[in-house]
């Protein structure tokens, strides 16, 4: 099986990055005792303060569904919802090449 990649964009209300990123700090400790997950990044937007983007990959298409399945993901989107400005915009990639996981 290959790998899976996600590239998330997530439009915050005006003013809200500091409080996303303290939400999203949870999200950053649970991944970690998730081993299908290979990468977890959160980004900022150097042009825009009220743009985050993750960037996620997962060993394949069964840690991804863990990863959304698990206990801590469901009580995440409720949290991170308020500081939203909209959906989030999520792009499912596959891994061709290059360095790293």
């Amino acid at each position: 099986m290959s790998k899976v990649s996600v590239w998330v964009k997530l439009d915050l209300q005006p003013g809200k990055r500091d409080e996303a990123v303290a939400i999203i700090e949870e999200a950053l400790q649970a991944v970690q005792s998730e081993d299908g997950t290979l990468l977890y990044l959160l980004h900022t937007d150097v042009k825009d303060e009220n743009v985050l983007y993750f960037y996620e990959m997962y060993t394949d298409d069964a840690a991804l569904g863990a990863h959304v399945g698990a206990d801590w993901f469901k009580s995440f989107g409720p949290k991170l919802g308020p500081v939203l400005a909209g959906r989030p915009t999520m792009q499912m990639l596959t891994p061709v090449g290059g360095k790293g996981s």
